[in-house]
């Protein structure tokens, strides 16, 4: 009895060994960028090991690197994102050659299957689920995107935040680093400046303020995509949710006032401008003074 637990033992020991020793050949056939050698780890490593989540992340990351190809244009305009003036013999502008990232199909889908295969396999680890927002989000794939934040949102209550990273590395301080990243995601959606991505920030917004209504920052965030959508009395219960947990917080405060004078509520907006001046931050303080002026004329 005693030799076969040790059998047992010794074999455990060694397939984790093993599983580690494949995650580090790769991040070095990686840095040296070894494609062969690579390749032929992962055929090794997926039939030896295939339930050790670093060959997931791993075969994700090559194939989403070896997807990117830079693609160069000439056009007669001068873009928007950085481009090379070409001129002609007599100095004139001739055109602007630019460049920007594509992807190689194959590629591609070669890095999502891994990725989706790694998140049905190892729905703790966080690192995959964020792994694949951070691609959608390069691929502006935003449907997707926002799918993807809205299945890690939903999993958050089933696993209570008990997540995972690289290496199978508990997560600590778990349900912020959640938030504060899907924070981050929404603010990633605001800044394309495309209005018809405010639906997608509501939609992240109000799922994860069903399950976590007391931050701040979501609440605030939720309620300016609705208020450039006109939904101002939504907008408002938000914020004023936001009030009751910090009621100097001049930044839900300001963005009261804002809904209240988008909405055209000027008393309102009189009285919460008035809050931001009293507990605002200099910038705050100016921006509040001048729509007060305005409002009071």
């Amino acid at each position: 009895m005693q030799r076969i637990l040790y059998i047992l033992l010794v074999i455990l020991f060694s397939n984790y060994n093993f599983s580690q020793t494949n995650y580090e050949k790769f991040k070095k056939l990686y840095k040296e960028n070894d494609t062969t050698k690579i390749k032929t780890l992962f055929a090794e490593w997926e039939k030896s090991n295939p339930n050790d989540p670093e060959f997931y992340t791993s075969a994700f990351n090559f194939y989403y690197s070896k997807s990117k190809q830079e693609i160069l244009s000439l056009q007669n305009e001068k873009p928007k994102e950085e481009g090379f003036q070409l001129k002609d013999s007599t100095g004139n502008v001739a055109g602007f050659l630019t460049s920007k990232i594509g992807y190689n199909p194959e590629m591609l889908d070669k890095a999502m299957f891994y990725i989706n295969k790694g998140i049905e396999k190892f729905p703790n680890r966080l690192d995959i689920r964020f792994g694949k927002c951070y691609v959608l989000g390069q691929l502006e794939e935003y449907e997707a995107f926002t799918n993807t934040i809205i299945e890690t949102i939903e999993y958050s209550r089933i696993n209570n935040n008990n997540w995972l990273w690289t290496e199978d590395k508990k997560q600590e301080n778990a349900e912020i680093f959640m938030l504060d990243a899907i924070q981050a995601y929404l603010v990633q959606l605001y800044n394309t400046e495309d209005d018809n991505l405010l639906s997608n920030m509501i939609q992240i917004g109000e799922i994860t303020l069903k399950y976590y209504p007391k931050n701040i920052e979501i609440l605030s965030t939720t309620a300016v995509a609705l208020m450039l959508t006109k939904k101002y009395d939504r907008a408002i219960d938000y914020l004023k949710q936001g009030e009751k947990l910090n009621p100097k917080d001049y930044i839900v405060l300001n963005n009261i006032a804002q809904a209240y004078k988008m909405k055209g509520d000027t008393k309102n907006a009189i009285q919460y401008y008035e809050l931001t001046e009293k507990y605002g931050d200099e910038k705050a303080k100016q921006q509040a003074k001048e729509n007060l002026l305005e409002l009071k004329k």
